[in-house]
């Protein structure tokens, strides 16, 4: 799945062990540029949050086309502040840009540097933009990390406007789930911000600068959980309302009015999805401060992402369709080509139109119009005869052989009437994993023991909506005898963008050839949790193979991580 990094480091705000609002009064107050990024060189914070001068620490002098470790090729400087840059870079080995952090190994904080790149990496989330490598190298310190083509930067989107309330329920849930398993780890971000968080052409999150983005900085804290809890309720509060939750500007957005605090999300644009707002607030709460004082403010991003996953799930919205317009019915006009302009510019629509010449009423038109009316009975009248002379044949023929056009098909009996299909039995199952790998065996008859609410599910994958690391997943179900096998209904725990199965026969309920030598019956891709598979002709068989191919992201639940998963709740075939 290719992704996109926009810019090497996140440099938009200036952030120590102060709160978010503090971040934000001094975001645009110290030579950065928040719409593209960069940052002019000036004084950072220092661990307590203090703006200091840092012993000066002259920054190694590098330039296009320079080459690390003979690998790494540097094409463009992305920031340079500090005493260290950041760059695109062309890894020549693997043919691939990346993304390259660099500092002389004598700065003071190369050591922390590389200690937070290394943990990030050890991490090897998807959701986040992953370490690659980090070096200490000829007197200098560089991280190299992902780079990902394709991705928007959520500055960007919400340069566009609000999100609308799937889109933010994505993006809450994901990055409260990603930050929540980097906890687990020990990790922190600590610096949260819209430039640090990247969206997919999949639609998918990821975040950058896991750990790393704050060493370069010097930052710490010591109520990590709780400061990165505070960072995501901004980011929901702004992809709600398209404001910063704050009375200063920052990140190309407008703060809160001054002197009101902080607001109901609701209260600053209409029609904010009101869970969604209240969710941001419990996240932004400082000392107890929120805006439902009946729900306790979370303190961690794992609380956050429980909260999450226990609300109603929002479904994105239904596809509009614009109507075509109207077909514009134009008139010809008599005697308007070629002739000039009337005074005035009046325009030929407004001049009136004269009325056609009255038809031929002499003697010989009399007699053309009778004579067509004749000719056009005449003509009706042999093709009446034709029809029903070809009638009568079909019907003769008809009645010589005993059958019918529409008795041909197999969905008929021989009386004309259409068959009703029928209900096959199950009489056992077993999961096909050809890698020897499988999902979850011991709960395959959950799905076809008649109760809707058990299941057997797959395991959860951080690609998708295709599963990338497997053919497919499957179950292979047993009939008890040979049957003709003409569709199916599946019943399946989560819907999205992309559910696609397909019906196979095959020769046991462990089949030793691959998919592809197997009989398709039928197979469908569809947004829905109930399919109806239909063959265009029945298929006889006594195994039946259900097989998976790709699954929507769905979020933590109880049996699995956030991912792109699926769950089979009943299975019935017709025959």
């Amino acid at each position: 799945m290719a992704e996109r990094s926009t810019a090497a480091v996140d440099v938009a705000d200036n952030s120590g062990d102060e709160p978010l609002a503090a971040q934000a009064a001094q975001a645009t107050s110290d030579g950065v540029d928040t719409q593209n990024g960069r940052a002019a060189d000036g004084p950072m914070p220092d661990k307590d949050g203090e703006r200091t001068n840092p012993a000066p620490t002259a920054a190694p002098e590098l330039h296009s086309g320079h080459k690390l470790a003979r690998r790494y090729r540097l094409e463009e400087c992305v920031t340079r502040v500090d005493g260290f840059s950041s760059w695109r870079a062309m890894d020549e080995k693997l043919r691939r840009a990346v993304g390259v952090h660099l500092m002389p190994a004598d700065h003071a904080r190369a050591r922390s540097v590389l200690a937070a790149a290394r943990s990030s990496a050890l991490l090897g989330d998807p959701r986040f933009v992953q370490v690659l490598d980090a070096v200490e190298e000829n007197d200098l310190v560089y991280v190299v990390h992902e780079w990902l083509p394709d991705a928007t930067e959520l500055t960007a989107l919400l340069a566009a406007g609000p999100l609308e309330a799937h889109e933010a329920y994505q993006l809450v849930t994901q990055i409260s789930q990603a930050m929540a398993a980097a906890h687990r780890e020990g990790l922190s971000h600590l610096r949260l911000t819209p430039s640090a968080i990247l969206r997919t052409s999949t639609g998918q999150y990821r975040i950058r600068g896991l750990a790393v983005n704050a060493a370069l900085r010097g930052i710490t804290s010591e109520t990590p959980q709780r400061a990165d809890t505070e960072a995501i309720g901004a980011l929901l509060y702004a992809a709600l309302t398209q404001r910063w939750p704050y009375e200063n500007d920052a990140y190309g957005l407008a703060g809160l009015p001054k002197g009101v605090g902080l607001i109901a999300p609701d209260q600053v644009r209409a029609g904010v999805h009101r869970g969604l707002g209240e969710l941001a607030m419990r996240a932004l709460a400082n000392d107890g401060a929120t805006a439902s004082r009946q729900e306790p403010a979370f303190t961690t991003p794992d609380e956050l992402a429980k909260a999450v996953a226990a609300m109603p799930r929002i479904r994105p919205p239904e596809p509009t369709f614009t109507a075509p317009p109207e077909y514009q019915h134009t008139t010809y006009q008599q005697g308007t080509y070629g002739r000039p302009m009337p005074p005035g510019g009046t325009t030929v629509q407004n001049r009136a139109v004269a009325p056609p010449p009255p038809p031929l009423q002499s003697r010989t038109g009399k007699a053309l119009k009778w004579g067509v009316a004749a000719l056009l009975i005449a003509a009706l009248g042999l093709g009446s005869w034709q029809l029903a002379d070809t009638l009568l044949d079909h019907r003769t023929q008809k009645g010589n052989s005993g059958t019918t056009n529409n008795n041909t098909g197999t969905g008929t009996d021989d009386t004309g009437e259409k068959k009703e299909p029928t209900l096959l039995k199950i009489t056992d199952a077993q999961e096909y994993a050809p890698d020897g790998k499988p999902q979850n065996a011991e709960n395959v008859s959950n799905t076809y023991d008649g109760d809707a609410s058990s299941y057997w599910r797959t395991k959860s994958y951080y690609d998708g909506p295709e599963v990338k690391i497997k053919d497919g997943l499957g179950i292979v179900y047993d009939l008890g005898s040979e049957q003709e096998v003409s569709g199916a209904s599946i019943a399946l725990k989560y819907g999205g963008p992309r559910n696609t199965l397909t019906l196979y026969a095959t020769d046991s309920k462990s089949p030793k050839g691959s998919v592809g030598s197997m009989v398709k019956i039928a197979g469908t891709t569809t947004s829905e949790t109930t399919l109806q598979l239909t063959a265009d002709k029945p298929v006889k068989t006594r195994y039946v193979l259900v097989w998976i191919t790709a699954m929507p992201y769905a979020p933590l639940d109880d049996f699995s991580d956030p991912g792109y998963k699926q769950a089979i709740t009943d299975v019935k075939f017709t025959g």
